[in-house]
């Protein structure tokens, strides 16, 4: 059998997908919170590592995150075409992936950059204007709902610039925000 060329994007958040996104977002809250209090308890374990290591556990946390995130949308994406019986990589997927990618990295660079500099307190709104960006490349052109999220992630890394403490609230707000866009946008 032939597979057709469906002739868009097939890289885009919604469904389960989203649900998956948002529990990754509670389990990096989470572990970033266990990580940050153990350093800070007397002790704790994870008290005798410096704050150097706890900078670059912190940021390869986020960068497993978005692993588990990207594989998520890409299996979502290629159950989807599997039903349909068309491409998975077409041009327009093909370009999406490559802005997407291009955007991780650029991302992943601000961090480190940030950290090296000592700039700590500004990650967390990196992180989230970096991911408002990764989703604005992932929005479909037949789902503008998704400038919600991408508007409460910029949202949020304001708050989180203007008040840096606030950033755990800000993970599981973005949490929640995609367990509900999931539930909303169903396959």
């Amino acid at each position: 059998m032939q597979l057709q060329d469906n002739f868009k994007n097939n890289f885009f958040l919604r469904g389960f997908a989203s649900i998956l996104i948002g529990f990754y977002f509670f389990l990096l809250a989470y572990a970033y919170k266990y990580i940050i209090d153990g350093f800070l308890i007397e002790n704790h374990p994870l008290g005798v590592i410096s704050p150097q290591i706890l900078e670059i556990l912190c940021i390869g946390l986020a960068a497993v995150f978005m692993v588990f995130s990207s594989l998520a949308i890409f299996f979502r994406a290629k159950r989807k075409v599997k039903k349909e019986g068309s491409l998975l990589c077409n041009k327009q997927s093909k370009n999406a992936l490559k802005k997407y990618f291009l955007a991780v990295i650029i991302g992943f660079s601000a961090l480190f950059i940030l950290k090296f500099y000592g700039y700590v307190d500004i990650l967390t709104p990196v992180f989230l204007c970096c991911y408002a960006s990764m989703l604005f490349l992932l929005k479909s052109k037949d789902n503008n709902k998704l400038y919600a999220l991408i508007g409460l992630a910029i949202l949020l890394a304001l708050y989180c610039f203007i008040i840096p403490s606030y950033w755990y609230s800000s993970f599981t707000i973005m949490a929640i925000a995609h367990a509900a866009f999931g539930l909303v946008e169903k396959n």
